[in-house]
């Protein structure tokens, strides 16, 4: 599976920590940037690793910034991106069972390294329910996503 990583300098340190353990467990790895703790802008990174993700490239996304709340945002602007902010295990569970969520987004400053692991694990290694429901409410948002899309 290849994984889109994106950061922000605020989400620099996590997402080197989420790219060594996605090496460590054979998981192939875009990555994105930043490279570096210079003050940057997670929109610039967000949109190239969604873009990846939208277009078959990559499988999934993880994409960090300080609170994950500004890069699920940005990431969530590309069509076909179901970007999901989680600060727990089971939030990552459910949103690839019931979402099929394809890029999670995680706070650097918000969760410690060992609960980041844990969310990336169980967010890499839940499947979709494909339950009809699911699918059904999955739709709808896609319905939304073409009303609106102006591209």
């Amino acid at each position: 599976m290849k994984i889109a990583v994106a950061c922000d300098h605020g989400g620099l340190d996590l997402k080197n920590a989420v790219v060594r353990y996605l090496n460590e467990n054979n998981y192939e790895v875009a990555d994105f940037g930043t490279t570096a703790h210079d003050s940057c802008d997670y929109p610039d990174f967000a949109l190239r690793g969604a873009e990846a993700v939208a277009r078959g490239e990559c499988d999934r996304g993880i994409f960090i910034c300080t609170t994950g709340i500004g890069i699920s945002i940005a990431a969530n602007k590309v069509p076909g991106i179901r970007c999901a902010l989680c600060t727990d295990a089971t939030c990552a569970r459910l949103t690839r069972e019931h979402n099929d969520a394809n890029v999670l987004a995680l706070g650097g400053g918000i969760v410690g390294v060992n609960l980041a692991l844990d969310i990336v694990k169980t967010f890499l290694t839940t499947e979709f329910s494909h339950l009809e429901k699911h699918q059904r409410r999955i739709d709808k948002i896609s319905l939304i996503e073409k009303k609106y899309f102006k591209g």
